[in-house]
């Protein structure tokens, strides 16, 4: 294992060892497809959505990715609905 990914070389990260999939999930859960779809504007999450999917997409598109994690990122600082 190499020591990037080692908690001490991120302190500031809050993404740091949050699964994708767990992001995913989470938003699922608080938002549902239809929000998600309505927030970040791709296929994935408005035709068909599921998490299988959307982590197959997810991986290869950066730029997606880094929008689910920004929207993971907001969403999990407010108090649940």
């Amino acid at each position: 294992m190499s020591k990037t990914n080692s908690p001490e070389e991120q302190p500031n990260n809050p993404l740091h060892g949050v699964k994708l999939a767990d992001m995913l999930e989470f938003l699922v859960d608080r938002l549902g497809w239809a929000e998600m779809g309505a927030k970040i504007n791709i296929r994935c999450f408005n035709s068909d959505p599921s998490v299988k999917s959307s982590l197959k997409f997810l991986r290869k598109t950066p730029w997606a990715r880094e929008k689910v994690e920004q929207l993971y990122l907001k969403e999990v600082s407010k108090p649940k609905r």
